[in-house]
């Protein structure tokens, strides 16, 4: 019996929502024939109506009876419709079977396609590694390298498996794993993980993690594992189901009993569809997801503003979600009196000119736009992997790069410059140091910075009671600095992508409610597990958008605290929706077991009810906090 009902269920679902609205439409047309019989037919026009909405919302109850003993909100609909059907009131039936499938459509608009946020991070995955053997390479799957396997990675490759670098520097990109705005540099001994990107240096390096234990595979299945944890909202109709049920059975039989009148227990069960109370939640839903819209957001999941209505925490990526993601030069200075700040500016970007690495691209570009001029052109252009770049420029032999460098060729920092340099370490700060002529000529400090908005929005968040969070993969200097310009209190950081899904979860043990917003790959997990996930629309990568319920198309973060204000109005209104239909259904209730109410009048009564609601829940669309 149970295979049969799930057979009927399945054949239910083909066709989608086209297909209930194209019966929708069929049947309101029968319905308006009924009342002022336009065209003479040989059947009551409502039957069309009873058979296109009806008989879909029977089945329904059935199987869910039969399958799991679920008494939902259609249990009592369908009463009422074959209650209707018995005593010759074929109206009220239609049209209490074109209301409730109304309310099931608009359920279903509100909620999103199936996502392919899995798919895509499959695709990240290293297809084909390079096992080194003595002199020879071989090209294999990436599936068949094991443990202790040599492996060449070549500029511009992913890397297939975690392991430790054996031969060679480089720099690695390691946003997918960290969300880190800068590729981080790498030398013999350290360590790095597969799907990561080789930016510059070919290196060796020895397979430690392979295959289901690499750290792409582990990211798959946080994803995967934090979806399926993730506990969906029932409708407040349905979780009221059980009870309405038995009142209204037990009502119509007791007034049955004692009256003798079948068709006043007919109408009880009539003005108790709760027709009004299934419109409450889904309309209010659209309108709010419709007001929304106009403020940049995407909301892809039907439920979402739901469930950040009772949020409590929010906690932020801070690389393109806090901050614009780009690094920037915030400092330049020189520390020999022959050369000006000025100088060292063009001399730094005249050897960055040719560099593919992001930090040469922000100072040639920060350089261009700050003095609109072009950086001269370098001559004997050589880049350094992990190291940085040396030219000659105007005539002078020039390195620009990190400490390490500096120390590769000899050049001394004096005291009173390391110990500058040192305070914008502290602020989370990377260093460009310049030498000239083998002599230290002063330094550029990049930064990442604060989207101009974040500092106010932080604010208002706290104002509507919502603690805000910092979980980065960034170092703690630069998270702390960051935290400091916004007043964040609670910082994590060296975040890998299961360390921010497991304070997460931390937080959903103490019974608050999470809402995270992020915009990198690394963040897909967070964005899964948490009660909300917001992404980055605009920034964010594919994956973080389809890992999350909401997206923010523009990446106006500014717009947050009106979407978590907005989400606890919907609630408020789902509840007074909810209230008003239930008092007038009781009402309803009382005059019909008086015999004032009929069938038909009565699926009037409590259907002017339902568009009470919708006209209600419509005042959401241009809802704006003051």
């Amino acid at each position: 019996m149970k295979n049969l009902m799930r057979k009927l269920e399945e054949l239910m679902e083909i066709g989608g929502t086209k297909k209930d609205i194209t019966f929708l439409i069929i049947s309101g047309i029968a319905l308006l024939c009924s009342i002022f019989d336009f065209v003479k037919l040989p059947f009551d026009a409502s039957w069309v109506a009873i058979i296109l909405c009806g008989i879909p919302i029977i089945l329904e109850a059935v199987i869910g009876l039969v399958t799991e003993f679920d008494i939902k909100a259609d249990v009592l609909v369908s009463l009422a419709l074959l209650a209707s059907v018995f005593i010759g009131k074929d109206f009220a039936a239609g049209e209490v079977a074109f209301i409730m499938q109304l309310g099931g459509l608009l359920e279903e608009l509100t909620v999103a396609k199936a996502r392919a946020g899995i798919e895509k991070l499959v695709h990240l995955t290293p297809q084909t590694a390079r096992i080194v053997n003595g002199e020879t390479e071989k090209v294999v799957p990436a599936e068949e390298v094991k443990i202790n396997d040599i492996l060449r990675v070549l500029p511009g490759e992913t890397i297939p498996v975690d392991g430790v670098i054996l031969q060679g520097e480089t720099s690695v990109n390691q946003a997918v794993m960290t969300g880190e705005s800068l590729p981080v540099d790498k030398k013999p001994g350290d360590e790095v993980s597969s799907g990561t990107v080789n930016q510059f240096g070919a290196f060796e390096m020895k397979a430690t993690k392979v295959g289901e234990d690499s750290s792409i595979q582990r990211m798959i299945r946080l994803v995967q594992s934090a979806d399926a944890g993730k506990a969906k909202i029932v409708s407040l109709a349905d979780r009221w189901a059980t009870w309405i049920v038995v009142i209204a059975l037990t009502a119509a039989t007791l007034t049955w009993l004692i009256s003798g009148e079948i068709i006043r227990a007919v109408t009880i069960l009539v003005v108790f569809c709760p027709c009004a109370l299934v419109l409450a939640t889904p309309t209010a839903i659209m309108a709010a997801i419709g007001n929304a819209t106009k403020h940049g957001f995407l909301v892809r999941e039907g439920d979402a503003l739901e469930r950040l209505a009772s949020v409590t925490k929010i906690t932020f990526d801070k690389t393109g979600t806090l901050t614009y993601g780009t690094p920037e030069v915030t400092a330049v200075k020189s520390a020999l009196s022959t050369y000006t700040e000025e100088d060292i500016y063009a001399l730094c970007a005249s050897a960055e000119q040719l560099s593919e690495h992001p930090l040469g691209k922000a100072v040639v570009r920060c350089y261009t736009k700050k003095t609109k001029k072009t950086a001269a052109a370098p001559q004997d252009f050589q880049m350094i992997p992990g190291q940085g770049v040396s030219c000659t420029a105007n005539g002078k032999d020039v390195l620009a790069g990190n400490a390490k460098m500096m120390d590769a060729h000899n050049i001394l920092i004096p005291k009173q410059v390391q110990d500058e340099i040192e305070q914008y370490l502290m602020k989370g700060c990377t260093i460009i140091y310049v030498a000239v002529d083998g002599l230290a000529a002063g330094y550029l400090a990049l930064s990442d910075t604060v989207r101009k908005e974040s500092p106010d929005m932080i604010d208002r968040l706290k104002e509507e009671k919502v603690q805000p969070v910092l979980l980065t993969g960034d170092h703690e200097n630069a998270a702390s600095a960051i935290a400091g310009q916004l007043h964040i209190q609670e910082v994590h950081a060296n975040c890998l992508p299961e360390d921010k899904l497991n304070w997460i979860e931390k937080y959903q043990k103490r019974n608050e409610k999470v809402c995270m917003i992020g915009d990198g790959v690394n963040d897909a997990p967070a964005l899964k597990k948490a009660d909300v996930g917001i992404a980055m629309g605009g920034v964010g990568s594919d994956i973080a958008v389809d890992a999350a319920d909401i997206a923010l198309v523009d990446d106006e973060v500014k717009e947050l605290p009106h979407l978590i204000a907005l989400s606890k109005r919907m609630m408020i209104t789902i509840k007074l929706n909810m209230t008003f239909s239930m008092g007038l259904n009781f009402l309803a209730i009382v005059l019909a077991i008086l015999g004032i109410l009929n069938p038909v009048v009565g699926a009037l009564v409590h259907n002017a009810g339902s568009v009470l609601v919708i006209i209600n829940s419509a005042l959401l669309l241009k809802w704006k906090k003051h």
